[in-house]
Formats: structure tokens, sequence, C-alpha cells
């Protein structure tokens, strides 16, 4: 099957050998994104609401290099650090998707940087194409 690499412009240099997304028969899966910077810095550190609008900002900005909305994301795999910044994730999570949720779940983890609090990986469905 034929697959098509996202890279939005602008993005920097990951922290692993991953792209930010890739599109699939219609289907468009966007790697775990963490509050990082072009430079792979951590922004706002220590401010869960921040980090997450961030990383929403960041898998928006993927999905629309596809082709498609944040209301295509159909699956949501939220990693976070501390429980105690899940309400606060909620609220801006809710932000980005007031319609119709996309199926989630949520686990506290440690992440791959200390400073990050949260990390999302989500699934869109854009139809059939790459």
């Amino acid at each position: 099957m034929p697959k098509t690499v996202v890279i939005p412009p602008g993005t920097g240099k990951p922290l692993a050998p991953y792209v930010p997304g890739t599109l699939a028969d219609g289907i468009l899966y966007v790697s775990g994104t963490l509050p990082l910077d072009a430079e792979a810095n951590v922004v706002h550190v220590g401010d869960a609401t921040a980090q997450t609008r961030h990383v929403l900002e960041t898998i928006k900005g993927v999905v629309e290099t596809a082709g498609g909305t944040m209301d295509d994301i159909t699956f949501n795999h939220i990693f976070l650090k501390d429980w105690a910044d899940y309400a606060a994730i909620n609220a801006v999570y809710a932000g980005y998707f007031p319609g119709e949720k996309p199926a989630r779940y949520c686990i506290q983890c440690g992440l791959v940087k200390p400073e990050a609090l949260i990390e999302i990986a989500s699934v869109a469905h854009l139809g059939k194409s790459g």
C-alpha cells in the first residue's frame, strides 16, 4: 500500500527516527507529539495547559498539511506525566473537539523529555488518498 509522509512546514528535527505523520489509504497516523519547539526543547515548562495547547496546535498542523481538520480525528492516545494535570489537559482538549469527541485513552507514564507533561498521538480518517 502506498503511503505519504506528512511534514508540516517549519517542523524541527525529530528526536528519533520518525515523521510527524503518515497518510495511508485515507488514514492519517500522527506520531506521538510532545510540547517541543523546532530545536526539540520543551516549551511552557511546568504549565500543562500551555503544553496541551502547543501539542494540539502541532497535531492540527499535521492534520491540515494532510488536507484534513481536527474534526477528522477519530482516536487520540494521551500520555500524561501526572494525574494532577488531568483537569487542565481536559479543559484545553475539549476546546479542540467541541462537537462529537474522538475515542481516546489516557495513561500516566514517564515521557522521553522529563519536562514534558503531555504527549498525544492521533489517528484521523481523511478519506481515500495517498
